[in-house]
């Protein structure tokens, strides 16, 4: 086969981002750059751990029975720190095991000082019912010096080889969601606009709204994609296809990326969000996303996502006409609201599958907007 010059210059090009480096740390290190702060586990990356003890146990027997383990990834920050972004499994596994982990969102909570008691160790069942108190010295020696290849993405590294190396790893992996791999991905190109989100996320009024969001939901951040979702498609939905994860990353990424630089005013933004959801919330409260029950002659606390697009999107074309302090207003949106959600011709729209595409997406925002309209001329 001929060689194809502008193929291997351009690999090469690639190469050349990338400035990596492999170590081979012990876990007993990797304990201390933790309690120094040495090495950075995110928040929002943090609480993603989800091993049950029985993976943690059969974790550290595969240690102890020195077993080949995967790597973990981090990268180098200006400071010198590393940011892990591979590996949280079975760095949080030996902080349980030495009480060094917190984690409240688990199943069960851990808290610091909480030690991991071993279980379900299928090779060695004598290790069940353990902690590592409990180990022989020689064996709590063992694990401490036991090493884990660390493969590092040094400082120099281009910011998005930093970003698509981060997706490649995390993309398709069971304990990340789409978002959570989006929102961590793109803090190798900015923190910015992630953070934003995660603000936005945290707005009283539109955690009220959403409080019926499921347990898993929350953990896998869609609260947070919901907040993504309503500002990508309110200022870009003529760009939506079909793939809802496809979209949602390439709007994020035009915001994130210092070289596309796409524009958000953050004022703005922020001040839309907030009117909308205190708007939603003072006039239908924990119904807000609510839908028909199966009479059709009421709604059913709950939460559906063809609903919070519609009601957030439609309502869009009459939020500066609406006067939160005013509650004959505020009447006036529920009822419009409540009939739109009882609407044969609404429910028809947001009910069954095959609704997530650009042609029943706009359906849904106009049948709202269109209504709301009228509501408030």
């Amino acid at each position: 086969m001929a060689d194809k010059p502008d193929l291997i210059a351009a690999i090469a090009a690639s190469v050349r981002q990338a400035n990596t480096a492999a170590l081979d740390v012990s876990f007993n290190e990797l304990l201390d750059m933790w309690e120094s702060k040495e090495l950075d586990i995110q928040p929002d990356y943090q609480r993603l751990f989800r091993w049950t003890p029985a993976q943690q146990s059969r974790f550290i027997e595969s240690l102890l029975l020195e077993m080949p383990v995967p790597p973990i990834f981090v990268i180098e920050e200006e400071s010198n720190t590393y940011q892990l972004i591979d590996g949280l499994q079975r760095i949080s596994s030996y902080l349980h095991l030495r009480g060094k982990l917190e984690a409240l969102q688990a199943n069960p909570p851990v808290k610091i000082g909480d030690l991991l008691v071993l279980e379900e160790c299928d090779i060695v069942p004598e290790l069940n019912g353990l902690t590592y108190d409990d180990l022989p010295t020689a064996l709590q020696i063992r694990l401490k010096r036991r090493f884990i290849r660390m493969e590092v993405v040094r400082k120099e590294t281009d910011r998005r080889f930093k970003y698509h190396m981060f997706k490649r790893l995390n993309t398709g992996g069971e304990t990340l969601s789409a978002h959570q791999v989006r929102n961590s991905a793109m803090r190798m190109l900015s923190d910015t606009f992630p953070n934003f989100i995660v603000e936005m996320a945290k707005v009283s009024d539109f955690k009220a709204c959403t409080e019926y969001l499921t347990y898993e939901r929350r953990m896998s951040a869609f609260d947070e994609e919901l907040v993504l979702r309503f500002f990508a498609l309110k200022n870009q939905r003529s760009e939506f296809k079909h793939e809802v994860t496809d979209f949602l990353d390439e709007y994020m990424e035009a915001i994130c990326d210092p070289s596309r630089n796409a524009p958000f005013d953050y004022t703005k933004e922020e001040a839309i969000f907030r009117k909308t959801f205190q708007a939603l919330w003072l006039s239908l409260g924990e119904y807000a996303f609510a839908f028909a029950n199966r009479d059709k002659t009421a709604l059913s606390l709950g939460f559906s996502i063809y609903h919070f697009e519609g009601i957030t999107l439609g309502i869009q074309s009459v939020i500066d006409r609406i006067d939160l302090s005013d509650s004959s207003a505020l009447e006036r949106l529920a009822a419009a609201l409540k009939a739109i959600k009882l609407d044969p011709g609404f429910i028809a729209i947001t009910t069954g599958g095959g609704k997530n595409s650009p042609g029943p997406l706009n359906a849904r925002i106009s049948f709202v907007s269109e209504r709301l309209e009228v509501a408030f001329p």
